[in-house]
């Protein structure tokens, strides 16, 4: 028996149907090791000693990694089948070291799609660990490591902020400096003028596109007035040109352009899309087989190959349009920072239509599957062909244009033109020299606007740009900015809260480095050639130790300490000032005298406004350990009621439970304190006691017995 360990175990049942008997597939579910907590500074990595990283099992993981060792040791063989990019590669080196395997002859299976031909070309076709990814992802590592360690204490100690690092400071600072922007923008009067035409019966509306030869710029109402007295009754037409253009399709998706487009078309978030991705990738059952509907989605690289094109998307192009609708693979002009480790996102067969796998898929699965396909399949179809009208109005020293266009072959807009905005209009024929009617001369004041508030398919666009981060990175960023409340997504629009403002204020005074794109974009390249084996991981982490911890050394002198808010009260324990102070888990009150006075005291929890029904004190919002909200009485612990969750409740009712609150609700035979209430579990509906952690009396209602 063969043992082949993938990343995740959605990906190795999809596998294991492929291989059949005489392999078993089993998943490590991600990373199995990662750097300690011990050492100085808690690193976990012997700065003094050549940087050498202490590695440990996650704990998560123990029980994951010693079935993976059992196996090993009954398996034949082992085959290492984890993602095609630095982290697989890492991960698949860290396997073999904890399993014992031998790099030399330890088998890596890379594939880009999981699909049967390019699993089994993989175990015709095995590669060996290659340690020069292996060393670009511990160096990245511990870039992140140090930076975020030494970073997120100092801060911590002195702005009480949760944490910094290296690719989240920069990205924060670009939104941060898009919001002040905004509120810098004073916005400045101006005025468009346009006329509505009849022509040849229809009315279309010509804007003024020149004043005396030049540019209009109207600032105010009186210039405006100034122009529309100079309108005639009648504008004749001084020119009419018309040009064919040929407008190609956009390259198939990268995974910034995934999250982009898919953010613009479904406004789905990009943690959002990578998820729905990750699933596609990994395999679906369509019509009984379970297939990977696209290529890996981890990928700066907008190629496809020609094998692809060749075997799988001319012939089906040929035979579903026809040769007036195929074109060729774009070439293509990778960014400095592409990595071009992999094709771009294309769906693994033509064969497998949107309309084909719909049944299959969910609703969100579907949509972005659509647009994939669409994508992919566009970007090697021929050209569109417009035909383009420009009619120009002149009178009294006034230019007034009118734009047209019409489609004189799809070409690709038949796969993809669902997904374009595609408002032109044919222009009725005109004759030139010909006069037409001014129905009704149109002037609007408008004033500039501000620049556009990031969404974060626009901050996506500019870490790619920027070069901050990896395709890997951009959601995992993101998230973690928004969990940390540095920044908030509603409505669609980015935000820095006060707290990330803040943050970014401080760093950009003591260490503009760190919020930086380009010293950023610099370690990103720096991981690139350790990738390529230009430079060694010891040689970067030499370069760019001691001048951080130099830095850090004289920021931490100089840095100014917060000063707490103060409460307004004196410390009941010592008299000292009690101020607010925060944590993970939210803002609480302590003595400003700790260490030294230990006082402290949850933060006034906020009214809502309503009494509690049992016992009269008034109802407060508060949290639980998991982070979620609710209302609950503030005579706590002497009252224990919750209000029950509307929303909850409604759920509850789509379940057509046979069990009303209305049938059962009761005091409770235990305590006398409570009522007995409906309420559920995995196992079913039971009855419990509203006094519950103090009562836990319960009843099973279907047969009337406690429990």
């Amino acid at each position: 028996m063969k043992l082949v360990i993938v990343e995740s175990p959605h990906k190795s049942i999809t596998i294991s149907r492929y291989l059949g008997e005489g392999y078993k597939v089993l998943a490590s579910q991600g990373h199995i090791r990662d750097l300690s907590s011990h050492g100085k500074g808690g690193l976990g990595i012997d700065c003094e000693h050549g940087f050498k990283p202490d590695w440990v099992i996650s704990e998560d993981k123990k029980d994951i990694v010693s079935k993976l060792r059992k196996e090993a040791k009954k398996a034949d063989e082992v085959l290492l089948a984890t993602d095609p990019d630095r982290e697989g590669e890492a991960i698949s080196w860290h396997l073999s070291e904890v399993l014992g395997l031998d790099l030399n002859t330890t088998k890596r299976l890379s594939f880009h799609e999981v699909t049967k031909p390019a699993i089994l070309e993989a175990i015709e076709n095995p590669k060996t660990i290659d340690m020069h990814l292996v060393e670009s992802q511990m160096a990245r590592r511990m870039y992140d490591r140090i930076i975020g360690f030494k970073l997120s204490s100092l801060m911590q100690k002195k702005v009480g902020a949760q944490s910094a690092g290296r690719v989240q400071s920069a990205t924060l600072k670009m939104i941060v400096d898009n919001h002040k922007e905004r509120l810098a923008f004073k916005p400045e009067e101006y005025w468009t003028i346009s006329v509505i035409l009849d022509v040849n019966g229809q009315k279309l509306e010509a804007t003024l596109a020149k004043v005396d030869g030049k540019a209009p710029k109207i600032k105010n109402k009186e210039e405006a007035e100034a122009i529309l007295a100079r309108i005639p009754a009648n504008l004749p037409l001084s020119s009419l040109t018309k040009a064919k253009k040929k407008i190609e399709a956009k390259y198939p998706f990268t995974t910034s352009t995934m999250q982009q487009e898919a953010y613009n078309r479904f406004k789905f978030s990009t943690d959002r899309t990578q998820r729905i991705a990750q699933h596609l990738y990994e395999g679906v059952e369509v019509a009984g087989e379970n297939v990977g509907l696209i290529t890996y989605m981890r990928t700066d690289s907008a190629r496809i190959s020609p094998e692809f094109y060749n075997r799988h998307a001319k012939p089906f192009i040929l035979e579903t349009w026809g040769q007036d609708y195929l074109g060729n693979v774009k070439p293509v002009k990778n960014s400095a920072n592409a990595q071009d480790a992999h094709e771009a996102i294309r769906p693994t067969g033509t064969h497998r239509t949107p309309e084909m796998v719909a049944p299959y898929l969910t609703a969100e699965q579907n949509k972005l599957y659509r647009l994939i396909y669409a994508r992919a399949m566009a970007s090697m179809m021929s050209a569109k062909i417009v035909e383009e009208t420009k009619a120009v109005f002149s009178a009294n020293g006034l230019d007034f244009t009118l734009s047209g266009q019409r489609t004189l072959f799809k070409g690709y807009e038949v796969v993809y033109g669902q997904f374009e905005d595609d408002e032109s209009k044919s222009l009725p024929e005109m004759i030139e020299g010909n006069e037409y009617k001014v129905v009704e001369p149109k002037d609007e004041q408008k004033f500039t606007q501000p620049p556009a508030a990031y969404t974060e398919a626009r901050v996506v666009k500019l870490m790619e740009e920027k070069g901050i981060g990896r395709p890997s990175t951009y959601a995992s960023t993101i998230k973690t900015l928004i969990n940390h409340k540095y920044i908030t997504n509603k409505g669609g629009v980015t935000t820095p809260t006060e707290e990330g403002i803040h943050i970014t204020e401080v760093l950009s005074e003591y260490f503009p480095e760190i919020v930086s794109t380009e010293y950023t974009a610099d370690m990103e390249n720096e991981l690139d050639k350790i990738e390529r084996g230009d430079d060694t991981w010891l040689n970067a982490m030499n370069e760019f130790y001691d001048p951080f911890m130099e830095k850090l050394g004289e920021v931490a002198e100089k840095m100014k300490k917060d000063p707490a808010e103060k409460v307004g009260r004196l410390c009941p324990k010592c008299g000292g000032e009690l101020v607010y102070k925060k944590s993970k888990f939210g803002t609480f009150i302590a003595c400003s005298n700790f260490p030294k006075c230990k006082y402290i005291e949850p933060e006034k929890p906020k009214e809502t406004g309503e009494l509690c029904p049992e016992c009269g004190h008034p109802l407060v919002e508060k949290k639980s350990k998991r982070g979620t909200t609710f209302i609950g009485c503030s005579n706590f612990p002497h009252c224990n009621y919750i209000k029950p969750d509307e929303k909850k409740k409604v759920a509850v009712v789509r379940k057509k439970t046979t069990i009303t609150e209305a049938d059962w609700v009761k005091p409770c035979p235990k305590c006398g304190k409570g009522h007995l209430i409906v309420r559920h579990s995995a196992k079913g509906d039971f009855l419990g006691c509203t006094n519950f952690p103090r009562c836990r009396y319960t009843e099973d209602p279907s047969k009337g017995e406690k429990k």
